[in-house]
């Protein structure tokens, strides 16, 4: 019995020590998943800078869903390709956008990023230039190779520029 006790001892401590580093393998840095996708929002601007249908696309994982104002939701790779080809085909086209807020979920899943954008497109009414502004809101997943791809993406306008002068 006498020997048996000192292996009972090291078995109990071997198996707290994995434990407790088990637990610590398994914490999630969420300030570099953060940055990560700030970094990816940046690559993602300059797809719409260089009007890269490829890049763009490549952003939203296959089973995303892009809903844009005055547009049915754009749920499949064809759908959201068109959309977004019509959108970058447009003479006057110039976007930018900025990341306000980006929350990453504790395990590490999930993420979503709020931001704000200003887009000018012609004006279907008149042929001019028209510019807006408003908020999006995408949210991420984490995919199986590690990465994360947009699963939502969700343009907001704000008012219009009659109603912002107000």
């Amino acid at each position: 019995m006498k020997k048996l006790i000192p292996v009972m001892l090291a078995g109990m401590t071997a198996f707290a020590v994995t434990g407790c580093t088990k637990g610590a393998e398994a914490a999630v840095d969420t300030s570099k998943i953060s940055d990560s996708i700030k970094a990816q929002e940046a690559q993602w601007q300059k797809g719409y800078a260089d009007k890269d249908i490829n890049v763009l696309a490549g952003e939203y994982a296959e089973d995303a869903v892009l809903a844009s104002p005055g547009d049915p939701p754009a749920a499949t790779d064809i759908d959201r390709r068109k959309a977004l080809g019509q959108l970058i085909s447009d003479p006057n086209f110039k976007l930018s956008f900025a990341t306000d807020r980006i929350l990453v979920a504790s395990a590490g899943d999930m993420a979503t990023s709020r931001g704000h954008y200003t887009i000018t497109t012609t004006d279907k009414a008149t042929s001019k230039a028209a510019t807006s502004s408003g908020t999006y809101l995408t949210v991420y997943k984490k995919q199986s190779g590690g990465d994360f791809k947009a699963v939502e993406d969700v343009i907001i306008p704000g008012p219009g520029t009659a109603a912002a002068a107000k």
